[in-house]
C-alpha cells in the first residue's frame, strides 16, 4: 500500500500494509518505541484462511522487527494472545510449553519466538504481552464475543453462543490493556528483573463462561431498554479451546500491572458506548 501521511495533528497517520517491508522501514524511522498491534485476529479467520493469518502475523511481525532493528528502535511491545498455549488446564502462565490448537495460535507463537530472538541476538528490547479477551468502548468493528453480543442485543437479534456455552475466557477491559502497554513501555532498563525478550500474561485472573457473559449482557440491555434479548446455542467452533484464564502474577511482579476494572463495571461502560450507536 502507498504511504499516506496526514500531518494536521501531533499524530501522523500512515496507511500501509505490514506485509510490505519498505512500508515498515519508513514507518519506524526516527521513533523510540514500536507498539505492534496490527494482526489478523481470531481463531475462526485463521481456520478459514491459514495462509493469510500466517502472512499477516508471522511475516508482518518479522517485517516490523527487522525494520525496528535497522532503525535502532529502543523498545518493541508486541500484542500476543493466550492462543499459543492451546488446550491446557488454566490458569495459564508463562512457563507452560506452548502447543497451539489453531493456526492463529501458531502464528502468534512464531511472532513471540521472533521477539525473543531479536532481543537475544540483536539486543532489540522486546516484550510480548499475551492479552486476554479484550472488550470495551470503540470496539464496534471487533467480532469478539462482548462486542458481538451487544450489537446483536441492541439490534433485536438473538445472542449466538457456540456449543454449550461453558467454554471460559478471561475478559480484560480496554483501559487495563492500555495500562499494561504503558507499563511495558516505561519499564526502566535498570530494573532488577530484566523483562526483555519475555512474555507476560495480561488479563484479570478471572474465569468467566460465555453463558455468563451472555446472561450479563441480556440483563444489562433488558433492564436499561425496552428490549427482549434471546440467547440461542449453535454448533461449537473448530479450534476453540475449552477453558482459558490467566495467572497474571509475573506481570504484577515485574511490570507493576494491576487490573482496575471488574466485569460488571467494564460491561456497563461498554454498554453505554454501544447504546449510543445501536440502541
Amino acid at each position: 500500500s502507498a504511504l499516506s501521511p496526514k500531518k494536521s495533528s501531533p499524530v501522523e497517520l500512515i496507511i500501509g500494509d505490514i506485509k510490505d517491508f519498505q512500508t515498515c522501514l519508513k514507518c519506524s524511522q526516527g521513533i523510540d518505541v514500536v507498539v505492534h498491534l496490527a494482526a489478523n485476529t481470531g481463531v475462526a479467520p485463521s481456520v478459514e484462511d491459514p495462509r493469510s493469518d500466517m502472512e499477516a502475523n508471522v511475516i508482518g511481525t518479522f517485517n516490523i522487527l527487522e525494520a525496528s532493528r535497522q532503525n535502532k528502535i529502543q523498545k518493541f511491545i508486541f500484542a500476543s494472545s493466550g492462543a499459543p498455549l492451546g488446550e491446557v488446564n488454566p490458569p495459564i502462565h508463562e512457563e507452560i510449553a506452548p502447543k497451539p490448537v489453531s493456526p492463529y495460535g501458531a502464528s502468534k507463537l512464531a511472532a513471540e519466538a521472533y521477539c525473543s530472538a531479536y532481543y537475544r541476538t540483536f539486543g532489540l528490547k522486546t516484550i510480548s504481552l499475551r492479552f486476554g479477551n479484550v472488550y470495551g468502548p470503540r470496539s464496534k468493528h471487533k467480532s469478539s464475543v462482548v462486542a458481538k453480543f451487544f450489537k446483536r442485543a441492541l439490534s433485536g437479534e438473538p445472542l449466538e453462543v457456540y456449543g454449550d456455552g461453558n467454554q471460559t475466557r478471561d475478559f480484560i477491559y480496554i483501559d487495563d490493556l492500555i495500562q499494561a502497554i504503558i507499563l511495558a513501555i516505561n519499564t526502566p532498563s535498570a530494573t532488577s528483573h530484566v523483562p526483555w525478550g519475555e512474555v507476560f500474561q495480561i488479563a484479570t485472573h478471572k474465569e468467566t463462561t460465555v453463558n455468563e457473559i451472555a446472561v450479563k449482557i441480556k440483563e444489562i440491555v433488558e433492564s436499561s431498554l425496552d428490549k427482549n434479548v434471546k440467547i440461542v446455542h449453535t454448533s461449537p467452533r473448530i479450534g476453540d479451546v475449552r477453558r482459558n484464564y490467566s495467572d497474571i502474577s509475573k506481570a504484577k511482579r515485574i511490570l507493576g500491572y494491576e487490573p482496575k476494572y471488574d466485569l460488571d463495571k467494564g460491561l456497563k461502560a461498554t454498554f453505554e458506548y454501544f447504546k449510543n450507536r445501536y440502541g
